[in-house]
């Protein structure tokens, strides 16, 4: 069933104000490196202690409790997409070997030949802008995180768990389509200069899985486990970009959740990334073209079925039909203190009954809090940029 659409609560745009701040103050690492390390760390803060703060004042823990288990399993199954697609990275890699591109030079690419050719006819200014690393893959992690978590603050409609669910889902389908598409069809990849020789690590009882895992020399020095987590592209092309559509997956999941001027923001943000990951030789043009179209479309496929539900909504559209002819008899008789009282009474009827001391209730929302912040803790610091 297909979800309800979610709509803007946040009247004061603080949620915009605060992601255009984290991209803002993460690029001074490029501009003022010593105001970057004081900014940052006061903005993580901020937020940090921001959330904590509201999580009593919170009125829909009892809509967040029904979608914990979704949740978790959609972080499972993400977490298992991605293994396989970095065991099937490593695959092509095993199949073909590190040396394979010195015969098969890079595919031609139009998009990148014409922003280079762009160079010489743009402003120097504008050239410097769109060479500038505004924006990478960690923003747009964090950038989601930051929308899922807003529910807090009443700036989407709950529940949050929900919308990170969905999240997780749909870039796992994404991320299995990518692995089979790549493992199935090995092309050469855009930078074929990346890859070095072979190097035989000394990883004592797992030394079997170099023959897997193909370890380069700059990175033989690694355990194995820390290879397989920061596993690249290997020697062949992914068929559609990753950051891409994770990219556009937190575009989308941003007009649809909370819309406004920074939803438009956010894919100026897009585009510039994808022109950076042509520019830069990352990608091919195609490869983000698809992931843009893919992520968008597999975001409205996954909300044509998405089974949470939004109960406030439904309750208020449930009690809306029930006083459907006092409130247009209310209308006709242009009595407006009537009307303001019949819409109170919807909006009351939406809100979940949740007794303040209730121990499970309190146990659920330290929980939730503690293992989301554990989980995008873990994600930024293990791994390759998310």
């Amino acid at each position: 069933m297909r979800s309800p659409p979610r709509h803007r609560r946040d009247s004061s745009g603080w949620l915009g104000l605060a992601a255009m701040a984290y991209v803002g103050i993460d690029y001074l690492r490029y501009v003022s490196p010593v105001w970057h390390e004081l900014m940052q760390p006061a903005l993580w803060a901020g937020l940090v202690i921001a959330t904590i703060i509201r999580v009593p004042f919170y009125r829909h823990w009892s809509l967040e409790l029904p979608v914990a288990i979704p949740f978790i399993l959609s972080l499972l199954f993400m977490l298992s997409a991605l293994l396989f697609e970095a065991i099937c990275v490593r695959f092509a890699t095993a199949v073909l070997g590190l040396d394979w591109h010195n015969d098969t030079p890079p595919l031609p690419d139009v998009g990148q030949w014409l922003l280079l050719a762009l160079n010489e006819k743009l402003p120097q200014v504008l050239v410097n802008i769109l060479r500038a690393h505004v924006i990478g893959l960690h923003h747009f992690l964090m950038l989601f995180i930051m929308l899922g978590f807003s529910a807090l603050f009443n700036s989407v409609e709950a529940p949050g768990l929900g919308l990170g669910a969905r999240y997780m889902f749909t870039r796992a389908i994404g991320r299995l389509l990518r692995a089979l598409a790549f493992v199935s069809t090995i092309l050469p990849s855009p930078r074929p200069w990346d890859y070095s020789t072979e190097f035989q690590p000394q990883w004592g009882l797992m030394n079997f899985l170099a023959d897997f895992l193909r370890p380069t020399a700059s990175k033989g020095s690694s355990s194995w486990y820390n290879l397989l987590t920061k596993a690249g592209g290997g020697c062949n092309d992914l068929l559609f970009s990753g950051h891409m559509f994770v990219a556009t997956l937190t575009a989308m999941a941003w007009k649809e959740a909370y819309g406004g001027y920074s939803s438009a923001l956010i894919w100026m943000f897009v585009m510039h990334s994808a022109q950076r990951e042509i520019r830069e030789r990352y990608h091919y043009t195609v490869d983000c073209v698809i992931a843009i179209c893919m992520g968008i479309f597999l975001w409205k496929m996954t909300g044509l079925f998405w089974p949470i539900k939004d109960a406030s909504r439904a309750k208020r559209l449930d009690k809306l039909d029930k006083i459907q002819s006092r409130l247009l008899q209310a209308a006709k008789d242009s009595d407006i203190d009537a009307v303001r009282q019949l819409l109170n009474e919807v909006d009351l009827s939406s809100q979940v009954s949740q007794k303040p001391g209730s121990r499970l209730m309190w146990l659920f929302s330290g929980a939730t809090i503690f293992f989301t912040l554990v989980v995008v803790l873990l994600a930024f610091t293990l791994t390759s940029d998310g």
